[in-house]
């Protein structure tokens, strides 16, 4: 098959989310991708419920088509085994503190000095550098730190705690693939790997983008509902009759007046653009009482056919179910085993290459299944 990361080898040190889901993503587009994982402290999302097929579904899914190794870093034959193979290897991606892998002995200059092409990413919380690299923490935390939380939520209820691990992946696992391949494109110039340095918060910042360039050129003070895209203006989300919510987000002039003709309030119309706080508050207002006069089911049929940019709130079981979903390929088939004939659902990955092809070869394998 024809797989754009064909020959790319990976040897991968990390557990959780941040980097197997970058992984996955290699793995996805070809590279063959060995995971590391202790024979008496496996990572934790094996252990995670629901289960499917006698495996944690999340593992099944963040470790497809990637080998099992079981080793033991802290035993020296382990290092010593990594070491005799690391020239089989292009990149080499860990997600351990700042100073473990030195003292395991597999750190970036170590392994350099046998193999000056090796590609080497960590992926921590806070970067190699600074007062906060060692210590712990989660996604809030790093949403927190980073002002993603500080303009996001309500004035009154505060930043909202999210069903997603927007920098751990968003930040972490994305921006890691995009450095491993930047690093193996410049590699064929150079002849050279190099060392990254991946901070989640780091890269959670740059999410803020378009509020942090308002907040730096004009000082503008980024608060909760005080902004075009946090609920300071009409777009937002608005609770229908029956309990469901819609998204509205008709901004631009031809939508904005969209929409006012289909609510039928002239205010969206006339107000909408206003940025006087007043007049923000009575659009909204006007919305949410003409949204609730109407159960979901009805909402949907009416804007199913209009181009205003309003959408339903599913929930995920209806989002992964949607025509959208089937349309656009979010779900995939993948084998229990290479070759097998049995298969569970998971995500898909949703790059899409002209000729290129995705590979779903095989569900994560059991723990030790491979050898190095």
């Amino acid at each position: 098959m024809n797989y754009p990361l064909n020959g790319l080898k990976v040897l991968d040190f990390s557990t959780l989310l941040p980097g197997p889901f970058a992984t996955m993503y290699l793995a996805d587009m070809g590279a063959e991708v060995v995971h590391i994982e202790s024979p008496v402290r496996p990572d934790l999302v094996r252990l995670m419920p629901p289960y499917s097929n006698g495996q944690a579904a999340a593992h099944n899914y963040l470790n497809r088509n990637k080998q099992s190794v079981a080793l033991d870093l802290k035993n020296p034959e382990s290092i010593a085994l990594i070491k005799s193979r690391i020239l089989d290897y292009d990149i080499v991606i860990e997600q351990f503190r700042p100073g473990v892998m030195q003292r395991l002995g597999l750190d970036y200059q170590t392994l350099a000095e046998i193999h000056p092409k090796l590609i080497y990413c960590s992926v921590t919380g806070y970067g190699q550098t600074g007062s906060y690299k060692d210590r712990a923490g989660h996604d809030i935390n790093y949403l927190a730190l980073s002002g993603i939380a500080g303009h996001s939520g309500r004035q009154d209820s505060g930043p909202p705690p999210l069903g997603i691990q927007v920098a751990d992946v968003a930040g972490g696992s994305l921006h890691a693939v995009i450095a491993i391949l930047s690093a193996v494109i410049e590699r064929t110039q150079s002849g050279l790997g190099q060392f990254i340095d991946i901070s989640m918060t780091d890269c959670a910042v740059t999410l803020n983008n378009m509020a942090a360039a308002a907040e730096i050129a004009g000082n503008e003070r980024q608060q909760p509902e005080h902004a075009h895209l946090n609920g300071g203006t009409f777009y937002d989300y608005y609770k229908t009759q029956d309990g469901r919510y819609l998204s509205i987000g008709s901004l631009e002039p031809q939508f904005m007046l969209g929409l006012a003709q289909i609510l039928e309030l002239p205010i969206v119309a006339e107000k909408g653009a206003s940025f006087a706080a007043e007049d923000r508050q009575a659009v909204k207002q006007a919305i949410q009482a003409k949204i609730l006069t109407q159960d979901f089911a009805a909402w949907n049929a009416v804007f199913k056919a209009q181009d205003v940019c309003v959408e339903p709130v599913l929930n995920l079981n209806e989002a992964l179910h949607s025509p959208l979903a089937a349309e656009r390929g979010w779900l995939v088939d993948v084998p229990l085993t290479q070759g097998g004939t049995k298969s569970e659902q998971q995500l898909a990955c949703p790059i899409k290459f002209s000729r290129s092809k995705m590979r779903y070869e095989y569900i994560g394998k059991s723990l030790g299944h491979d050898l190095l």
